[in-house]
């Protein structure tokens, strides 16, 4: 079976949280027959597929980009032609211009949606948006969303429950370096009693602000790893702040990243809008066994991290309510570990690739050949 993906951005331009998950999604798919291949823009596309893991990357011409939304004249023939090649298109929601594309293509082929997020910060497009985007998730066979916290809580997917099911991300743990002893000794140095960690794109929603409120008047070190129009911001506000504690280390290649998750004592993540919708780096806190701090924004951040169970969630833009959650946690290190020892449990149940890719593809051959060959995707979800 052939699928091919669809989304504005992708691998080796880029790499944000639904890049890894479509990543993942390809390769976890593979030991199930699935081969899959991904079409994507680029500024400079290559004439050639791209071969990225086990799978193809097809880039159209990026013409323009408005509102964060990349356009391209090219993608439309393009497209045609995949959707012709493959037995399954799966879509990976939003990108407005995907709407027009599978419109315009009318291919009869079976069409999954992964809906990784609502539309928060483009309010007043939306309003112009929503019925083209309404007749494009009515016209799609099945909608996918990533934990049944989102499905719950989103206003729009609320008029699709009857077709919409309910399948985790999930990360391959074998995927992640190994650590490497230099490295962790090189950190440990620098941090003899560990970290609050966080990893990610500092973009406007993932509250690295109220992060650094929260760091007030405290001594505890902590890691800000990434980069993002966010970033200067951010800088000014920690020197503001005299936050001498807060370390900015920008990108890291993935095997340092990976020993700063070992070496780390908690995982923050303050993201306080619902444009964060699941949080990747979030669940490789849980991968690692750390305890997690997070807030309530009715999305799938409250199902990875289970308040009082895999760590602990606060109101979202309370700097109080963090400060004291991090207190807690950086001061009770037996209840820490207990915490961690249970994220890393549920990912193992939950969240692993192979349990992903075993589900997506129970849905892409149900839609194919009318019969699963195996349980319902949404089984085990608690």
């Amino acid at each position: 079976m052939r699928v091919l993906h669809l989304f504005k951005t992708y691998l080796p331009d880029s790499m944000g949280g639904i890049e890894q998950t479509i990543f993942q999604l390809c390769e976890a798919c593979l030991p199930w027959g699935v081969t899959s291949s991904v079409l994507t823009l680029s500024a400079k596309p290559s004439p050639h597929p791209i071969r990225v893991g086990n799978h193809q990357v097809y880039q159209a011409k990026l013409d323009a980009n408005l509102a964060s939304t990349g356009l391209s004249r090219e993608v439309f023939g393009r497209f045609r032609e995949l959707a012709r090649e493959h037995d399954v298109v799966h879509y990976h929601f939003p990108w407005p211009l995907m709407d027009l594309l599978h419109l315009h293509a009318r291919h009869d082929k079976p069409s999954v949606l992964s809906y990784h997020s609502d539309i928060v910060r483009q309010r007043v497009l939306l309003q112009f948006y929503r019925p083209l985007m309404h007749q494009f998730l009515g016209s799609v066979d099945r909608i996918v969303t990533a934990s049944p916290n989102y499905l719950a809580t989103s206003d729009i997917l609320a008029h699709y429950r009857d077709k919409t099911d309910v399948i985790p991300y999930g990360l391959d743990r074998s995927g992640y370096a190994p650590v490497d002893a230099e490295r962790m000794a090189h950190w440990q140095q620098r941090f003899p009693d560990g970290f609050f960690l966080f990893v990610g794109v500092m973009r406007y929603y993932k509250g690295l602000h109220i992060l650094l409120d929260a760091c007030r008047n405290t001594d505890y070190p902590v890691v800000i790893v990434g980069a993002g129009p966010m970033e200067a911001r951010l800088r000014e506000q920690a020197r503001r702040l005299r936050l001498d504690n807060v370390h900015f280390l920008g990108p890291l290649p993935d095997a340092e990243k990976n020993v700063l998750l070992q070496l780390s004592r908690v995982i923050v993540f303050p993201s306080h809008l619902r444009s964060e919708a699941f949080g990747i780096s979030l669940l490789e806190g849980a991968m690692f066994g750390k305890p997690m701090i997070s807030s309530e924004i009715g999305t799938g951040t409250s199902y990875i991290n289970i308040s009082g169970q895999t760590g602990l969630v606060v109101p979202p833009s309370d700097a109080a309510a963090l400060r004291a959650a991090m207190h807690q946690l950086w001061h009770d290190r037996e209840f820490a570990e207990t915490l961690g020892l249970a994220a890393a449990e549920r990912y193992r149940r939950l969240f692993t690739a192979e349990r992903m890719g075993e589900q997506f593809n129970n849905l892409y051959r149900k839609l194919l050949f009318g019969v699963a060959p195996n349980a319902s995707v949404s089984h085990q979800l608690r």
